[in-house]
């Protein structure tokens, strides 16, 4: 199937998602000051950790922000990108989770931070999923997970709305096509190779 989205409808909900994501940032910040929890010098690196990514909007966000980068840097993480995706394959054909450094890690810090992902924003602190499979906790990281052991009033931040807003903005990036949008399964790195989707590298699976 092909993907097209406007370039006057991506400005409008890319906008939106800006939005989202400082409000995600707020949530986070405060579900983290109440468990105390500071990823200063963690010594277990969530960049470390294999995600997947499932929204075009947060695609084309991601993609923004590395087509503003200087030519050189951009190209630096697109190598590095390439050998996270190689990494990750031979972990994989390994039975094993990948875990491999992300390449947009400079020394500890993002080098797209402003256009990180929600995974990215939301990873860390104690959560709930409210819906149709009724209540998911999640503990947080594991640094989390000691901070908050025997607090019993650990406030779990609900992440319920926040996703079900990025859900409206991917179907509101969607427009009045038929049906719903292609299911996304990819990794950051494999979305950085395969340029913005509906482009001609993303539509051959590169």
């Amino acid at each position: 199937m092909t993907v097209s989205f406007p370039a006057s409808r991506r400005r409008v909900v890319l906008g939106k998602l800006a939005t989202l994501y400082a409000d995600m940032d707020a949530a986070y910040a405060a579900a983290a000051a109440t468990a105390g929890l500071s990823c200063a010098g963690c010594a277990e690196n969530c960049c470390t950790s294999f995600f997947q990514h499932h929204t075009h909007v947060e695609w084309l966000y991601l993609q923004a922000g590395l087509d503003a980068l200087p030519a050189e840097r951009r190209e630096a993480f697109l190598d590095r990108a390439k050998a996270y995706v190689a990494a990750c394959r031979e972990a994989l054909a390994r039975g094993e989770t990948p875990r491999v450094l992300c390449p947009l890690n400079d020394d500890g810090l993002c080098g797209l931070y402003g256009h990180r992902l929600m995974i990215c924003r939301l990873h860390g602190v104690p959560n709930v999923l409210i819906g149709g499979m009724g209540v998911r906790e999640f503990p947080g990281c594991g640094p989390c997970q000691r901070l908050v052991a025997g607090r019993p009033g650990a406030k779990f931040m609900d992440r319920t709305p926040l996703l079900k807003r990025l859900a409206a903005l991917e179907m509101e990036l969607w427009g009045s096509k038929p049906g719903r949008p292609p299911k996304v399964d990819l990794t950051l790195a494999e979305m950085l190779l395969a340029g913005p989707p509906g482009g001609e590298a993303a539509k051959q699976g590169k």
